[in-house]
């Protein structure tokens, strides 16, 4: 997979307070390491959307990465708010994750990241639009976890 980066991107991370910037990096990773294993996945745009860093690939959703003031203990993940992401990652993980409305799945800067469970929800984002028009998104329904 060819990663295409914008040269702001790097700036944009530096300005995060220290124990932000490494959990946004942390996101980052899994976000590059899901599209790695998407199969025929050839190309991730690691790029800016309101001034946070964004991944796009060519049959994806575009997926975001932030920390803001107003919630200093928080950051996110986002997802397209018109999507039918977020709902399905509510019925597939009712429990394992919090969330903020249809757009985003929210982690505590002290909490430890669900890694598998979230790589899962990031792999349905950059390949949305070719699950989009299958039930949950061709998932099997709610773990319980």
């Amino acid at each position: 997979m060819k990663l295409v980066v914008s040269k702001n991107v790097d700036l944009v991370f530096n300005k995060y307070p220290e124990e932000v910037r490494g959990k946004l990096k942390n996101l980052r990773r899994l976000i590059l390491e899901t599209a790695s294993e998407i199969e025929g996945l050839q190309e991730l745009e690691e790029t800016l959307k309101w001034g946070e860093p964004s991944y796009l690939a060519k049959k994806g959703s575009t997926v975001r990465i932030d920390w803001k003031k107003a919630k200093p203990t928080q950051y996110a993940i986002y997802f397209k708010c018109t999507s039918k992401l977020v709902s399905t990652f509510k019925t597939i993980y009712p429990r394992k994750f919090k969330y903020e409305g249809n757009r985003a799945i929210v982690f505590d800067l002290e909490e430890k990241v669900p890694a598998k469970e979230l790589k899962h929800c990031i792999s349905m984002a950059l390949a949305y639009h070719s699950l989009k028009h299958l039930p949950l998104l061709g998932q099997k329904a709610a773990s319980k976890t």
